[in-house]
């Protein structure tokens, strides 16, 4: 398959008591078929894109690429969600960690998404992915504003 889904499975096995559902292929698809032609997904994962705990049937697939942020679900019976993420819109990020799973947070100028049921013990390693990334942008796209005025 693609790299995306290729990332998605190594974060399963990596972590598995992420609560996700079968369609990874298909969610992580989603993602792959938005990616521009240079642009090349970094860290991806999949996890539940909702605050709900109970509701376990939301899994979506986010990867971060050199430019942005994806979040990718495929639907069961026709058509798809895509979130697309620019460093610009990005504000910050939280991380929770409750007595069995975790939270991620991402905060960005528009709204809230929120990943939750994530294996406790990945929420370093996805907020050390996004943030980083991110940051970088950010100080390319700054950079590229002073060189143009």
């Amino acid at each position: 398959m693609g790299k995306v889904y290729d990332q998605v499975c190594m974060f399963k096995s990596k972590y598995p008591g992420t609560i996700t559902w079968w369609r990874l292929r298909k969610h992580s698809k989603v993602v792959e078929d938005h990616l521009g032609n240079d642009e090349e997904p970094l860290y991806s994962f999949a996890g539940q894109k909702t605050s709900d705990i109970f509701d376990v049937f939301s899994t979506s697939v986010l990867t971060v690429t050199n430019r942005r942020i994806l979040i990718g679900q495929d639907h069961i019976i026709t058509g798809y969600t895509l979130i697309s993420i620019t460093p610009d819109m990005f504000n910050d990020l939280t991380a929770y960690s409750g007595i069995l799973f975790g939270r991620i947070t991402i905060d960005t100028v528009k709204e809230k998404v929120i990943f939750s049921a994530l294996d406790k013990n990945s929420l370093s390693e996805i907020e050390n992915a996004i943030t980083s990334n991110m940051m970088e942008q950010k100080q390319k796209y700054a950079l590229r504003q002073n060189v143009s005025e």
